[in-house]
């Protein structure tokens, strides 16, 4: 029992030290599984199977560096059985089914993802670098939730989108990320359009939150940080003045 007890505070110190770090680790791998592997599953090279198992890998991790909440890992330890089973079976037998076991197992995990982020991003404390790294995160897993939900609208009332080039049992995620990000970003180049009012309304929704999170919370995390870097660089100077004199 003392042992337990033991491995339980280095585990916990361990979670410690590694919060801040760990939210530069997973913007890294995140970046990766969107920029890289995501257009390797779009163009064929990779199954797409690859890309609901790295997200759920990174999301693993940072639940164990960063969360000591026992309902969140509950939430997480369902997501990861529910969307490899769903993404398999999609593969080979696409239905709703399937796509609602994808569907609902991702967004567990960005909203377990997310809710830790927000805890570490904006827990007590100075703005760090790492900090802001999380805040980004926070801000692309907007557009993986919402592509997540596009792409199950457009499998319940098919052509909600124009513009696929696949149904949506066929597509792979590539396009529903795409148009989630030039929705987020609002740069809408027109190839994919929001064509049921749900979606248009998802669309105005992440529209919305694209513009409001940057110029408000990512910026002032970014403003903190960078009063907490000349107020050191300040301090500085003093002291050196001081031991000159």
């Amino acid at each position: 029992m003392v042992n337990l007890k033991t491995a339980h505070k280095r585990f916990l110190k361990f979670q410690a030290t590694a919060r801040e770090p760990g939210l530069t680790a997973v913007l890294i791998v995140q970046v990766l599984m969107i920029f890289v592997a995501v257009p390797l599953v779009s163009m064929g090279v990779l199954p797409e199977v690859v890309v609901a198992l790295l997200f759920f890998v990174l999301v693993i991790a940072i639940l164990v560096v960063s969360s000591r909440s026992y309902y969140v890992s509950a939430l997480v330890m369902i997501a990861v059985v529910l969307t490899p089973f769903g993404a398999f079976v999609q593969a080979d037998h696409p239905s709703f089914l399937t796509e609602c076991l994808s569907a609902g197992g991702r967004l567990l995990g960005i909203s377990a993802l997310s809710y830790v982020i927000v805890r570490a991003v904006f827990a007590n404390g100075r703005v760090t670098l790492h900090r802001v790294q999380g805040a980004v995160v926070l801000y692309l897993n907007f557009a993986l939730f919402f592509s997540i939900l596009f792409r199950f609208l457009e499998t319940v009332a098919p052509g909600a989108l124009h513009g696929l080039t696949q149904a949506a049992t066929q597509s792979t995620s590539g396009e529903f990320i795409y148009f989630s990000f030039t929705t987020l970003t609002t740069a809408g180049y027109g190839d994919i359009i929001p064509v049921h009012p749900l979606a248009r309304g998802l669309s105005n929704l992440e529209a919305i939150i694209g513009q409001l999170y940057p110029a408000t919370l990512l910026a002032r995390l970014v403003s903190l940080e960078l009063e907490h870097r000349r107020e050191r660089e300040r301090r500085r100077e003093r002291n050196t003045s001081r031991s000159e004199k």
